[in-house]
């Protein structure tokens, strides 16, 4: 097998398929593998009785493993939306970042797997003209069901190495809030700026679970100091930043 990558080691996977209606990534998916080791997770990845893959996999002192080609469909986001559409596997190139995850105490992610991360996606990008704003984590698509990679994976450090899209969170602090319960106006307008950037969101003014869910999601993502689920003043002034910030599409240009 040929990498896409220059430097990663092949390690095939026989679960991949065809890109639904010949599409071609436009996003990048990180996820964490929440497994006790890498090698078993790279086993897992990489044996039929799974069903599931990747398209890289980055240990943690950087060293990266390709085993889908990028040109084809890996099997990482499982039932997930973004945009609105919800073939995310047909769309994206899926990382996953060797991490036990939240359920294993959930340790730091090393500076060398991170300088990896931001390199490859990076080539990733160019390579495949992705829109920062659609680097995402696997609990952006699916907020109900996934918390990869988490709070603690540093979007600033990518950031700053010119991969996805970040602003400096609001501080979190005092202020009117949103929580669950709530409904009203300023709850539908919350949904709909959530929506606007990606989420999957019903945009019905009452603060539900996926609405909690979402919220937290974003935390974990633009707002990590403070992860509750529940939309404070620091939370949706970041929301309002990222928003402004993101680029204007050609027709407004």
């Amino acid at each position: 097998m040929a990498v896409d990558f220059p430097g990663a080691d092949p390690f095939p996977s026989p679960n991949f398929g065809e890109r639904a209606g010949g599409r071609v990534p436009d996003m990048l998916v990180l996820h964490y593998t929440g497994m006790a080791t890498a090698d078993g997770a790279l086993n897992w990845l990489c044996t039929e009785e799974s069903q599931v893959s990747a398209h890289y996999l980055v240990h943690e002192d950087g060293r990266v493993v390709q085993m889908v080609p990028e040109r084809m469909r890996a099997w990482h986001a499982g039932k997930s939306i973004w945009k609105g559409e919800t073939d995310i596997n047909s769309l994206s190139v899926g990382i996953e970042i060797v991490n036990p995850g939240h359920g294993a105490g959930y340790p730091d992610f090393p500076a060398a797997q991170i300088a990896a991360v931001s390199d490859l996606c990076q080539n990733c990008a160019e390579r495949w003209a992705i829109a920062p704003q659609r680097v995402v984590a696997h609990s952006d698509i699916a907020p109900q069901r996934k918390a990869d990679p988490g709070e603690k994976f540093p979007w600033r450090s990518l950031f700053e190495n010119g991969v996805g899209h970040f602003v400096e969170p609001a501080p979190a602090g005092g202020g009117r809030f949103f929580q669950r319960g709530d409904a009203g106006q300023p709850v539908e307008a919350l949904q709909a700026m959530l929506s606007l950037y990606g989420y999957g969101i019903e945009i019905n003014g009452i603060y539900d679970e996926l609405t909690t869910a979402v919220v937290t999601a974003f935390q974990r993502h633009f707002r990590p100091s403070r992860v509750d689920g529940i939309a404070d003043a620091s939370t949706i002034k970041t929301l309002h930043q990222l928003l402004s910030a993101l680029p204007e599409s050609p027709s407004k240009r």
